[in-house]
């Protein structure tokens, strides 16, 4: 604040007091007057030499020292992907790749169960969930998420947390995103009201697992397997310990891990480089790096000096087996052989496990995998078998299928087929920007996303003498955990290796060349139409291409044969959902192995299934070999090989998946909800069979009523067929034409319309006893199509209700504020050829909290209908659809999809700007009346399914909780 000068001030207090000093005789006036006329001179002299008095005083206050954020610092480059580090030590990956329309961003936290201490179990898991309860700059982050369109998602594992979404590339939506993921990496309020009621929809995940046998037998195998070290515990936790953590050791915990110096972030998609770092430095860079200075964890192991075994009773339908083998980190020069060695074992239909136990029948699934951890980890298989099987003798020969095949060794084509199956699916991978932004994250878990390429490259120069020494190393039987003690005098112990120094192992790793991109396409509906080319070949099946660029001359394809009337799938039984999937299991030149490695060279997946009225058939590939894939799947479809053996593996497969159902509350909750919904007679191909009766159809099944039902009804003279990618069209026209343009359908087709039928309104309860989980469905038939007047209102009500990533009403309710269940939602879908709509909710939940679910999804519905939505989640809603649809046409297998669709209803993609029209034009009146003339709690048909008795219940978490208030409990 400026100063006046020291005269004028004084004058003016003298001034001022001589007229305060209230003179009222004239005399003494006037002898002052010469005085103060004077004095006021003098004043007003002064006066006029300084500047004009402010109208108010003006306080300027020092100003703030700037803070200097330092440039980020470039890094290594490989392959397209290049890294910075932050002046606070953040880590960031940036990944342009233009061929996307979208944007993901993707943080990992290195922390994950295995930091966890004593009394800690699932709190990483634990505060996963927390972080999307708010920050100060964002207070609502699901109901953001849905604004944005965007797919997100968090995951913990054993080593890393990470947290990404996906959305439009556009620059508000990645300023957007950066400011989020910036503002919950410290602000997040990690509140106790919060963790109170998110402790019961983690509870709730945990009874989920519970509910499957397979997956409590894994984990307790894993932790018999490893006796001190964390990666015996499962990443959720303990529920005695998520019943009393303390909010402050979670905060705690937070403060700790989640910190720019523990933390890489990866951008990926339609990005430009220079400007995404120059945002990510302005919201990151600023975070300060933290003081206290993070240890990794040191607990080590012990080799493990006998087999050991454990066994596992609860109620179930299927037995199960399991062996786990200690192997190295995934960073040690021999995982990549261990990799092999576990795909080789468990591979289908030629691999060692799979001709021991399915082929006879001792189980009808195998599988295996090796995972590949920071520290030294584990290789596990598992099977499948039968309840009727001898579960000894199923040991007894799973085993011996290991051990011999340990002890013989592997032959080259075991190797081979192992590392194509690899490497198509890191190919698949590395080609979807999207998807390889996530894999990293497990690679970054290990020390460096660059072990990624390492990996890759290793699996490639594997050779059949590293696997046969390498398997001899590690599958023995003093490694291993399985199903009982046996002594021995010789102990044979292996002492699992260290994870090398990564740092020294990607020093100088370059990696391979990068493709160039060739175009970037803007997936716009009027962009899609014009670049689409539709027509028909001879026989009257329709096409669609769409040719462009993409990364890794990715191609998509999508294929709909449409088959059979009314009668002619009268009484069909299970004979034309066997008959669709035993077309993968060998063709009359290509049997199921031949046609596997085929794929697996070529880096293409084919996927065919479906029965009644339709098959469908999904294509992924590259430009380089769309045309042998397009001669497999004809040579697939026209000549299947129904082959015995393939057949009776399917049976057993299925049969042992629906003996597994039987007391499952899920699968069973479903069942009885599409039977009531739809009640179609008995002998009609839209019927639907309960279990047992599902498994009568199947045993009726034969190999000779497979191959008349093909002969009689398969063609393409109705098919439809969608290719999206980087092709050459007029040349696969062509084949289009040559493969598929002449075979026609024996039998013409006739689409079996669906017709409206009122559902019943009530309940159904049906008790699946010691299951831990339980499910609710309600559901209302609806008369109309995607053509009626009220189905853009009705679309976007259901997403305001329960079809939005958490911060739908549904969602708000159950699980962020009653915390009574981890999924919980509403969908409805309407016909566009029949007036057969459906609007049905759900909810995964305790059983023993369903009426209380039950009560508040009725709730919500009428409060919808009493006081209706609000404009701000209106056009919140809209914004987030229209993002969201635009990012489903970004993914060129689900516009593929929607292409092949499109074709059979003889629509274009100005349908969806037609419709996406209508969706911004909705007002909240419309939206709300739709509503309430539609969706009323009294019409909704309810089914539930869980352990509701409690008859094999052990005590409740309250009654063996401690006295008083436990942290979470209800």
């Amino acid at each position: 604040m400026k100063k006046e000068p020291t005269q004028f001030k004084k004058m003016s207090v003298l001034f001022t007091a001589l007229l305060l000093s209230g003179l009222s005789v004239v005399q003494a006036q006037s002898k002052q007057e010469l005085k103060i006329s004077k004095l006021q001179a003098k004043i007003d002299k002064i006066q006029a030499t300084m500047p004009a008095a402010p109208e108010e005083i003006k306080v300027e206050m020092p100003k703030a020292k700037k803070v200097v954020i330092p440039a980020p610092v470039k890094g290594a480059s490989v392959e397209g992907i290049t890294e910075y580090t932050l002046g606070n030590g953040m880590k960031v990956l940036l990944f342009p790749d233009q061929t996307q329309q979208t944007v993901t961003v993707n943080i990992t936290y290195m922390v994950g169960s295995r930091h966890e201490g004593y009394g800690e179990t699932g709190m990483a898991h634990l505060l996963e969930h927390m972080v999307f309860k708010g920050s100060p700059r964002h207070t609502d982050i699901p109901k953001e998420l849905s604004d944005h369109g965007a797919r997100p998602n968090g995951t913990t594992s054993v080593d890393r947390t990470n947290y990404y979404e996906t959305f439009n590339a556009t620059e508000e939506n990645l300023k957007w995103a950066l400011d989020l993921e910036s503002d919950r990496m410290v602000n997040s309020f990690i509140k106790k009201e919060d963790l109170e009621s998110e402790y019961s929809v983690v509870r709730n995940e945990f009874e989920m697992g519970e509910n499957n046998p397979n997956s409590v037998l894994s984990q307790r195998i894993v932790s018999a397997g490893f006796v001190w070290h964390n990666y015996g515990n499962s990443t959720i936790g303990s529920r005695e310990d998520l019943e009393r953590v303390p909010i402050d050791k979670l905060q705690d915990f937070y403060k700790k891990y989640y910190q720019p110096d523990n933390a890489i972030l990866i951008v990926a998609g339609k990005i430009d480089p220079e400007a995404t770092l120059k945002m990510v430095n302005e919201y990151f860079g600023g975070i300060p790096r933290p003081t206290r200075v993070l240890s990794d964890t040191y607990t080590k192991e012990p080799a493990q000096d006998t087999e050991r075994n454990i066994t596992l009773r609860r109620a179930g339908d299927v037995q199960f087996l399991g062996a786990m083998y200690h192997v190295p980190p995934g960073t040690h020069e021999d995982y990549a052989a261990i990799d092999v060695i576990s795909d080789a074992l468990a591979s289908a239909p030629s691999g060692p496990l799979y001709k021991a136990m399915v082929d006879t029948k001792l189980a009808s699934q195998i599988f295996g995998y090796a995972r590949s951890l920071k520290e030294p980890g584990y290789s596990y298989f598992g099977a499948v078998v039968p309840k009727d099987n001898d579960i000894a003798e199923a040991r007894e020969a799973f085993l011996s299928a290991i051990d011999k095949a340990v002890e013989t060794g592997f032959t080259q084509e075991d190797v081979d087929r192992a590392k194509s199956q690899t490497a198509r699916y890191l190919g698949q991978v590395t080609r979807d920007s999207e998807a390889f932004s996530k894999m990293l994250t497990e690679f970054i878990a290990k020390g460096d996303w660059r072990t990624f390429f390492l990996f890759r490259d290793a699996v490639e120069n594997v050779t059949l003498e590293d696997v046969n020494r390498i398997a001899k190393k590690y599958f023995k039987s003093s490694n291993r955990t399985v199903g009982q003690f046996i002594p021995t005098t010789a102990p044979d112990r292996v002492n699992v290796p260290e994870a090398p120094n990564v740092a020294a192992l990607v020093k100088d790793y370059k990696g391979k060349e990068v493709e160039e991109i060739t175009e970037v396409f803007e997936a716009t509906p009027d962009n899609i139409d014009s670049r689409n080319t539709t027509g028909k070949l001879s026989n009257g099946m329709e096409y669609a291409l769409l040719s462009k660029g993409t990364r890794g001359n990715v191609v998509s394809a999508s294929m709909t044969i449409r088959v059979g009337t009314k009668e002619s799938l009268t009484g069909i039984g299970m004979t034309d959902n066997l008959t669709a999937s035993m077309l993968m299991r060998g063709s009359k030149s290509l049997n199921r192995q031949a046609i596997k490695d085929k794929l697996g060279e070529m880096e293409s997946s084919v996927s065919i299934g479906g029965g009644a009225n339709t098959i469908s058939v999904g294509i992924n590939t590259t430009k380089a070999h769309l045309s042998e894939v397009l001669a497999i799947v004809e040579d697939v479809l026209k000549n299947p090989a129904f082959d015995e053996t393939e057949f009776s593996n399917l049976k057993t497969e299925m049969k042992t998946g629906l003996e597994s159902q039987q007391n499952e509350p899920m699968p069973l909750a479903q069942l009885v909800f599409r039977k009531t919904m739809n009640p179609y007679p008995k002998g009609d191909v839209r019927y639907v069979p309960s279990i047992p009766e599902q498994l009568e159809m199947l045993d009726d099944v034969t190999i000779d009523g497979m191959k008349d039902l093909h002969s009689k009804l398969y063609g393409m003279s109705n098919a439809t067929v969608s290719i999206v990618g980087d092709f050459d069209q007029e040349q696969t026209l062509k084949e289009l034409e040559t493969r598929f343009g002449t075979w026609n359908n024996a039998t013409p087709f006739v689409r079996i319309a669906n017709d409206y039928i009122p559902n019943p309104s009530g309940g159904t309860k049906i008790e699946t006893p010691d299951k831990a989980n339980s499910l609710m469905l309600a559901g209302i038939n609806l008369k109309m199509n995607d053509a009626s007047p009220d189905y853009p209102a009705l679309y976007i009500g259901n997403y305001l209700l329960g079809g939005g990533f958490l911060n739908s009403r549904l969602a708000m309710r159950l699980r962020q504020k009653d915390g009574i269940s981890y999924g919980v939602g509403s969908q409805f879908s309407a016909s566009p050829l029949d007036e057969t709509g459906s609007f049905m909710t759900y909810a995964i939940l305790a059983p023993e909290n369903s009426e209380k679910a039950e009560a508040a999804i009725r709730e919500e519905i009428n409060k919808v209908r009493n006081e209706g939505f609000t404009a701000e989640e209106l056009e919140k809603a809209k914004e987030g659809l229209l993002q969201s649809r635009q990012l489903s046409r970004s993914k060129d297998g689900e516009l593929a999809g929607k292409l092949n669709g499109y074709l059979y209803l003889d629509r274009t993609m100005n349908y969806d700007a037609g419709f996406e029209a209508k969706l911004n034009a909705l007002t909240l009146d419309q939206v709300n009346n739709a509503f309430r003339k539609h969706i009323d709690p009294s019409k909704l048909t309810l089914v539930k399914a869980g352990d509701f008795e409690k008859k094999f219940a052990e005590k409740s978490a309250e009654e063996s909780a401690p006295a008083g208030k436990v942290s979470g409990a209800e």
